[in-house]
Formats: C-alpha cells, sequence, structure tokens
C-alpha cells in the first residue's frame, strides 16, 4: 500500500468511527443492511442467440447467514427472487459466515431448494465456504439444495437447440482455480459466463474467450464515505470493487456485486446490499 493510499484509509477509518459514533451507527448496523436493492442490467451481445432474447439470470452472493443476516431475512429473499421467475440462479459464494461454527439445520436447505430457476441453479465457492472446515459441509448442503457446484468445470444451457456456457472456478484464495480445465473442450464462439468469487480475477479471464464474469466478495467495501469512497476490501477485490467494469481490450464485461450479508464488522454504509437480474440480449 503506498503512502496515499494509507492515509486514505486512516482519515477514512477516523471518520468513520466519529460517523458512527451518533445517528449513523443505528443507521450503518440496523436499517442499511436490510434495505436490499435490485440491481438490473442488461447483457447485450451479437454471441447471445436470439432464442435468449430476454433470457433472465439472477445472482445472489455474500449471504454470509449467521454473522448478521439471518434466515428470517433469508426466507423473505427466497420469495422475492421466486417472484421474479428466473431462468437460472447462480450463487457466487460465501453462504454463511463461519461453516466450522454455524449451527446448521434442515431449514437452510429447505430455503435453497425452495428456489425455483427453469434452467437450474449454479453456484461456486467463495473463501469463507472453503475456510473453517466448510468445504464438504457447504456442498452437502449446495447439493442437497439442487445446486449444481462449476468447481473448475462448464455446463452448456441449451434452449431450442442452441447453446450458451455457464462455467465456474474454484476460489481463488482457497482453492485451486484452473481456467484451462474449467473451459476444456467449450466451442469459444460460444456466448460464456464466468462465475468466480474474486473479482479480480478478471486480469487472468480476459486471456480466455469468456464473455462475462459475475463476481462478488468485495461487499462494495461495505462501508463507503463520501468523497473517500471505500475504506477496505479483502484481497483479490482490491482493483475492481462494485459494478459493472470493461476489462481493457479485452471482449469481457465484469459485474461486481455488493453482496447481501456483512462480515468482520456488521455494518453497511453508502452501500446497500443487492441482488442481481441480468436479462440478455441478442445484439
Amino acid at each position: 500500500m503506498n503512502r496515499r493510499s494509507f492515509l486514505k484509509k486512516i482519515l477514512g477509518s477516523t471518520l468513520a468511527v466519529i460517523g458512527l459514533g451518533g445517528g449513523t451507527y443505528y443507521y450503518a448496523r440496523d436499517i442499511e443492511p436490510k434495505s436490499l436493492k435490485i440491481h438490473k442490467e442488461e447483457i447485450i451481445s451479437s454471441a447471445i442467440p436470439s432464442t435468449f432474447n430476454n433470457f433472465k439470470i439472477i445472482q445472489i452472493t455474500d449471504t454470509h447467514i449467521g454473522f448478521q443476516y439471518t434466515l428470517e431475512q433469508f426466507a423473505d429473499l427466497v420469495q422475492k427472487i421466486n417472484k421474479m421467475n428466473p431462468d437460472i440462479i447462480v450463487f457466487t459464494g460465501d453462504l454463511v459466515d463461519e461453516p466450522n461454527k454455524y449451527k446448521w439445520n434442515n431449514r437452510i436447505t429447505d430455503l435453497l431448494h425452495s428456489l425455483h430457476a427453469r434452467y437450474g441453479k449454479f453456484w461456486v465457492y467463495g473463501n469463507h465456504d472453503h475456510g473453517g472446515y466448510g468445504t464438504d459441509i457447504v456442498k452437502n448442503v449446495m447439493d442437497q439444495a439442487n445446486f449444481h457446484l462449476l468447481k473448475n468445470n462448464h455446463k452448456l444451457i441449451e434452449l431450442n437447440n442452441d447453446r450458451i456456457v455457464m462455467a465456474g472456478i474454484d476460489d481463488v484464495m482457497l482453492g485451486t482455480p484452473d481456467l484451462n480445465k474449467t473451459l476444456q473442450k467449450v466451442n469459444p464462439d460460444l456466448f460464456t459466463i464466468l462465475l468466480a468469487h474474486e473479482p479480480d480475477f478478471a486480469d487472468l479471464a480476459k486471456e480466455y474467450p469468456i464473455d462475462v464474469q459475475l463476481s462478488g466478495h468485495s461487499h462494495g467495501g461495505q462501508v463507503r464515505l463520501p468523497l473517500i469512497g471505500h475504506l477496505y476490501t479483502p484481497a483479490y477485490a482490491e482493483k475492481y470493487v462494485e459494478g459493472t467494469y470493461k476489462i481493457d481490450s479485452s471482449n469481457l464485461t465484469l459485474y461486481v456485486s455488493r453482496g447481501i450479508g456483512t462480515t468482520r464488522v456488521p455494518y453497511r454504509f453508502l452501500c446497500k446490499p443487492e441482488i442481481h437480474e441480468f436479462t440478455l440480449k441478442n445484439e
């Protein structure tokens, strides 16, 4: 970290502590974390077959159930998503905050199972899923909920003899991501979506025939201040923090979601939780 960045974060942290000492503290802890935003985005490309026009993909990420986000809140989210009638649901990692300490029960599995998508539900590992000896625990829950794990592999989504590719890598921080294995035997002309928990992986993904990368992990910084922006993001979410990015001169577009839950500190400030609704459009 250079001197300017260091001073920025020190100043920002100081202002955050001062600001959160008053009424802002209540807002950041109890109001904004529950103020879910549905972010709607069109993905337009000539590589998308016309049969996939208006095909709807819902992305959820970073629920971190058990830290501040509750199963009751998740149950409300499930109802909202089902009312949106998604064609595909993708989950880009970090289901619960501490898998080895979380009190697992059938309800979380039942809620995940009750999510409906016509052409499937897909997920990838996040660092919290692998962390805390959670790798097998989380996989077992997601398997029972009919979520298909994309761990260095892909799935062809077929509609009226046309196809797009849904691919996913293992977690960058604690897993063994392998894009060559992920895209093995994939036709490079097919429209390809990559699920990757950590957004900064896009700098590697841009070298491959990938059209879109969907990520989370950053929480959008979780706490953002006017003029300063986010105070902190974890490793592999330092370059791409939130929103939409066209990656250099490649064909890759990266979408980074702020996610739903919180971690480390139970606050969100000027950084509302969100889910993404993507609608595919043939150019």
